[in-house]
């Protein structure tokens, strides 16, 4: 199993308090430190941690308007290339190869509904680029989130 119930208690810690360090966590978790600090290696080498970093809030940068874009590629170019060149844009945040009609979904950012237009149009330049559709979101209804199902892992 990946994860047990120890590594979902101390996950949620540093989920809630990322600044909390391994003695405090080991203080509030009652475990030894060494056993947070080999969970927390453990858990980062094998891959379940993926960073440390900060939770940055699109919005509170200047980026308040999110959309999501399905793309349709020509044949032969190739998924990994057409998301190399993705990566180039800025405010495109995520590009997952997809199964349906379209080939890759895309999560953008932009300033406004007009810089969002000129994102889609960076967007679909891109060479192996056919198509795009995209819809703007209106409203957050659940973050993006995994704990609950770290807590659902544990369960099973």
């Amino acid at each position: 199993m990946p994860v047990d119930a120890l590594d979902a208690r101390i996950l949620g810690l540093f989920a809630a308090e990322p600044r909390v360090g391994v003695l405090e966590a080991s203080r509030r978790l009652g475990v030894a430190r060494g056993t947070v600090q080999a969970r927390l290696d453990r858990l980062q080498r094998d891959g379940v941690v993926r960073g440390w970093g900060p939770d940055i809030d699109t919005s509170a940068i200047g980026y308040p308007v999110t959309a999501f874009a399905t793309l349709q590629i020509e044949q032969g170019s190739g998924h990994t290339t057409v998301a190399e060149a993705l990566a180039g844009i800025p405010e495109v945040l995520e590009v997952h190869t997809i199964t349906g009609a379209e080939d890759l979904w895309c999560r953008i950012v932009a300033r406004s509904n007009a810089d969002l237009q000129r994102v889609i149009d960076q967007v679909v330049i891109v060479r192996g680029i056919q198509r795009a559709s995209t819809v703007i979101a209106l409203a957050e209804q659940i973050p993006h989130r995994v704990l609950p199902l770290v807590e659902a892992a544990t369960e099973s």
